[in-house]
């Protein structure tokens, strides 16, 4: 894998930053869920819409599938947003930001007539914030900076070669 590391330093900056606050978002997120005593994903898989939405409220009636769905919603938020902002795994973290997103928009498709009992931000057609948020996540995997500035700099240092 060739991972470019010329980047301009007003690249790397906005790139940075751009990890940043999208790890600002999935911790907050994390730790919201993780500090309201009684959260369930429940109501958000019901209210799902869309040709998925028989998966997302069949988990919702399992019990058991529920509880897992709950945790991982909770801890995996918040642990990959604690990845993205320090730089660690980023990679995978990001690649995991994006299977969450994609459920997400699954379950909550912005299609006309999709009416949600949980209010939005706006109307939208087709392009919501999880779908651009995804494309932001996969723009931080096509141009890396965890190695750069990051704990992934520590983690994956470049090996010296003897000659």
């Amino acid at each position: 894998m060739n991972k470019q590391t010329s980047y301009s330093n007003s690249q790397t900056f906005w790139l940075v930053a751009l990890r940043v606050l999208i790890g600002w978002h999935f911790l907050y997120e994390g730790l919201v869920k993780i500090l309201s005593p009684g959260w369930s994903a429940y109501p958000y898989l019901m209210d799902s819409k869309g040709f998925m939405s028989g998966v997302f409220e069949s988990i919702a009636m399992n019990p058991d599938l529920l509880t897992v769905t709950n945790y991982a919603n909770m801890y995996g938020l918040a642990i990959i947003g604690l990845a993205l902002i320090i730089g660690c795994f980023s990679r995978y973290a990001s690649i995991a930001a994006i299977v969450f997103l994609a459920m997400y928009y699954l379950s909550h498709p912005p299609f006309i007539g999709a009416d949600y009992m949980m209010p939005n931000e706006g109307s939208y057609l087709w392009v919501d914030k999880n779908l651009i948020e995804m494309v932001a996540v996969i723009v931080l995997i096509c141009f890396p900076t965890s190695h750069i500035i990051g704990v992934d700099r520590l983690i994956f240092k470049p090996k010296k070669s003897i000659a």
